[in-house]
């Protein structure tokens, strides 16, 4: 065999330029970059040594062949010519990928076939003797690249891709590829940092990753030093005293790396699930003396290694799937700005982030970006100078005051010399400055004045809220068309539901209407980020408004009429308590005393507790949702209202068709739609009220009510339900100063026998 071959080095898209730097560092000749995969030329020995040291490159494909292709014959003609019996014996193992198409192949799968076909009859044996499949660890792994007619034909001696380094065997939920990962830390200047005694640290470290790969390129680790199969071990042309020999002084430059002091390289992650797993991610890798990961809040991320010493600050905060997921992380984002800001002056910083929106929300500019692809999803990765005169903050500074600063981080590059004096351009000495005052980064325009308005409906409600004794109202909803939302405030927390944008309206544009008025509501309503939880609210059918969104169980109690009732605002959509009814609660508290109270398609029971604190002989609760029926009980019990308060699980519809007992005082407040699999049929309420309202009636005790209210903006009551009832619209009587703005928030009726 010749003692040159053709390499292609393949990596994820976006890394090429890198690793083709890495690559010809590392030996490879006659370089040529490709979309995600660089060529070139090499011996075995740097072969090898790509193997071992590359920390971009998925794969190092050895080059077996070229050969032109116009059909299926062709490509197993070009095939079975190599003399396979000097790359692989005849009762081996073989796996083949075949990528690309044209010249009548349009199917990978029948372009592998064919490979495979043709490998092994070229293998097969008088005896009956032929190589067999294995996908996962075959002897030999092939590849087959199909270009415009061109058949590359190359033997894999990564084995599986090199990114797999074998220390991460536990990780999150979206980790991050430990290639692209080292691409984002040379990026960022880590392997200067390092050399110069740096520090690194992670605040949202999730598994390790970062700290892992910074460890290695500190330590001068192979980051395959610990890979033991390689697609190579059964080839018959490896040479394995050439391989001993490079593994060998990589053994030799990780013991002299890991001899040194360790550099300061910290992780904290908020999630507690991940610390044990971290941990045990940097003990794989050998890095237990150079990594420590804590358990840690980003809000909280404070490096402190030796007081003079600096480093870099790098993290991959999550993206967000959805607007508004990611408008939900703004606050996240505007942490980590504060943080860098207030701990880490004249520190270097990298957010690697697939939603570059958000990272122009930190309050501090990047002087450096760079594109990538983490998988299929485009991402930046902005590199920043914490210094001041780099911050995005509400202050106007003067001339002399950026004069002041610019002298300030000249001082902070020269090099330290305790016995000199330093001095600026003039000859006058340059006094170091103490940190300066980190402010909230300035609200843009749309975002003054949005806080303007949250302010000024503060203003209007304070009155009514304490004079009532409320907790828990409507600040804003939709009062500008441009910020379509609704804010809610519980206590001292922010209930933010985003309305989805007509498809008129440019989604970029809406995201960053959304984005300034995340920014303007901490600071409007003097709440702490970490309080406002964000949701998107988009045209609901059937049992969707009450499916949950996440999995937290955190509830929260607030009061409403001298009744106490737990609301969880990050699960689901809704919190367990409709703010609008509040005026018909406060009714059916009222007027409950004596009376037995059935409360339809329940929901958490709210109205239930109200009637059990007027002093109702009894409530009656019915739902069809288990979920809702516990929070129920939950309700009742929190108030000592567990006697003479049923629960009943069941379609309402169903239910009352079956019941036979009275009641004194009836609340229905109906979905739009229901299509739950444990109801019989689908329940519209606009075709089915008259039935729903017939049915009830029939359970209404001479001299009762029945109170009927729903959301459904375009409903309509049925005129023939006031030719046999008395029907009296309370829709204004019903409607809260919170909730003013918004008339048509639900319609309400009063309905009784004639």
């Amino acid at each position: 065999m010749s003692d040159r071959f053709e390499l292609f080095l393949t990596c994820p898209k976006g890394l090429e330029g890198l690793l083709i730097e890495e690559a010809v560092g590392l030996g490879l000749e006659e370089a040529r970059e490709h979309t995600s995969a660089v060529r070139g030329m090499a011996t075995m020995e740097t072969a090898y040594r790509l193997c071992l040291w590359s920390r971009l490159a998925n794969r190092v494909l050895l080059v077996l062949k070229r050969f032109s292709m116009k059909n299926a014959d062709d490509l197993y003609d070009g095939v079975h010519d190599i003399d396979w019996q000097d790359h692989m014996l005849s009762d081996g193992t073989l796996a083949v990928e075949f990528s690309g198409h044209g010249s009548g192949i349009d199917n990978t799968h029948f372009g592998a076939l064919k490979v495979k076909d043709a490998i092994v009859d070229k293998l097969r044996t008088p005896q009956g003797d032929r190589p067999s499949i294995d996908k996962l660890n075959p002897d030999l792994r092939i590849h087959l690249r199909l270009d415009r007619g061109e058949a590359i034909l190359s033997l894999d001696l990564s084995g599986h891709s090199l990114h797999q380094r074998g220390y991460r065997l536990q990780q999150g939920a979206a980790p991050l590829k430990e290639n692209l990962a080292a691409a984002v830390l040379i990026r960022a200047g880590w392997p200067r940092i390092a050399a110069e005694g740096g520090a690194l640290a992670d605040p949202m470290c999730g598994v390790g990753t970062f700290l892992v790969e910074a460890g290695m390129i500190a330590a001068d680790m192979a980051p395959n030093l610990r890979r033991e199969h390689w697609g190579f071990t059964h080839w018959l042309g490896h040479v394995p005293a050439l391989w001993r020999k490079l593994h060998d002084e990589a053994q030799e430059r990780a013991a002299a790396g890991l001899a040194k002091p360790p550099l300061w390289i910290r992780g904290y992650e908020a999630d507690p699930r991940l610390i044990q797993p971290g941990r045990n991610n940097v003990e794989r890798a050998g890095l237990s003396e150079w990594i420590k990961i804590y358990q840690g809040e980003v809000a909280t991320f404070e490096p402190r290694p030796d007081q003079n010493q600096k480093g870099l600050v790098i993290c991959n905060p999550p993206y967000g799937e959805r607007l508004g997921d990611e408008a939900s992380l703004l606050y996240l984002y505007q942490n980590l700005g504060e943080r860098l800001r207030q701990a880490c002056l004249n520190w270097e910083a990298a957010v690697f982030t697939g939603a570059p929106d958000l990272g122009k929300r930190m309050g501090i500019r990047s002087h450096k970006q760079y594109s990538f692809w983490n998988g299929a999803l485009p991402c930046k990765l902005l590199l920043i100078k914490v210094r001041p005169d780099q911050f995005v903050t509400g202050e106007r500074r003067t001339p002399e005051q950026r004069q002041a600063e610019r002298e300030q981080a000249a001082y902070d590059q020269l090099p330290d010399a305790p016995q000199e004096r330093k001095f600026n351009k003039n000859g006058n000495p340059i006094k170091p400055a103490p940190a300066p005052a980190v402010e909230q980064p300035r609200l843009s325009e749309g975002g003054q004045m949005f806080a303007n308005r949250l302010q000024k409906n503060l203003k209007a409600l304070g009155k009514w809220v304490k004079r009532e004794g409320i907790d828990c109202y409507r600040v804003y909803d939709a009062d500008m068309p441009e910020y379509a939302m609704a804010i809610d405030l519980y206590q001292d927390w922010v209930h933010v539901q985003e309305y989805a944008a007509p498809k008129s309206v440019d989604p970029e544009k809406a995201s960053v209407r959304m984005f300034d008025a995340l920014a303007a509501i901490p600071q409007a309503l003097n709440i702490d980020k970490s309080r406002v939880v964000v949701k998107r609210r988009e045209r609901q059918s059937g049992t969707k408004q009450y499916e949950r969104q996440s999995a937290q169980g955190k509830f929260n109690e607030v009061t409403e009429g001298g009744v106490k009732l737990l609301v969880n605002l990050t699960d689901y959509l809704d919190t367990g308590l409709f703010l609008d009814h509040r005026p018909i609660r406060m009714r059916i508290q009222k007027e409950a005393a004596g009376k037995r109270f059935l409360n339809l398609f329940c929901y958490t029971a709210t109205a239930s507790v109200h009637a059990a604190k007027g002093g109702a002989r009894s409530t009656t609760s019915v739902d069809l949702s288990k979920t809702y029926l516990d929070w129920a009980r939950r309700n009742l019990s929190l108030n000592g209202f567990s006697d003479k308060n049923r629960l009943e699980q069941g379609d309402v519809m169903a239910w009352l068709e079956n019941s036979r007992d009275e009641y004194d005082l009836i609340f229905i407040d109906p979905p739009t739609f229901s299509n739950s699999k444990r109801m019989e049929g689908v329940f519209d309420v606009q075709r089915d009220q008259v039935q729903l309202i017939d049915l009830a009636m029939a359970r209404l005790a001479a001299g009762g009510v029945l109170y009927f209210s729903n959301n459904f903006r375009k409903f309509q009551l049925e005129d023939n339900l006031a030719e046999r009832y008395a029907v009296e619209e309370i829709t204004a009587s019903t409607i809260d100063p919170d909730f003013a703005r918004n008339g048509k928030i639900h319609r309400a009726w009063k309905i009784t026998a004639r």
